[in-house]
């Protein structure tokens, strides 16, 4: 397997797809990473040479990935949850933050049904 920026890509995918592996990557990343490599984006993993590697490594650190992205979007949902704004209170309680409804729906943020009023009672 190919290491780059601490992630390691799967040798049998193409590079552009390999490479959206890595947290802030997707696939217009990738294909401008591999078009500054000059490096065709359909090429296989394995079929990439330790110098083919190298530049796109050099390339993909010029962008804020993994670790300091993970941070920098936590931080950012730390200060509007300490602003109290709407956003940071919708966080703070495990809802929806982008206006979806709730009243159904939303159960990836809200987790579980919790049961109780206007469920349904088993006799």
């Amino acid at each position: 397997m190919a290491r780059i920026a601490g992630v390691n890509i799967p040798v049998h995918k193409h590079i552009v797809v390999g490479l959206t592996g890595i947290f802030g990557v997707g696939i217009q990343r990738a294909r401008k990473i591999c078009d500054a490599a000059a490096i065709d984006p359909e090429t296989k993993v394995q079929n990439l040479k330790e110098l083919d590697l190298e530049k796109i490594r050099v390339e993909v650190a010029r962008h804020k990935i993994e670790g300091d992205l993970r941070r920098e979007v936590a931080l950012n949902i730390k200060r509007l949850i300490e602003l109290g704004t709407y956003r940071g209170t919708r966080h703070r309680k495990g809802l929806p933050t982008r206006g979806q409804r709730t009243r159904t729906n939303a159960r990836t943020r809200k987790g579980k049904r919790k049961g109780g009023k206007g469920g349904k009672i088993s006799k």
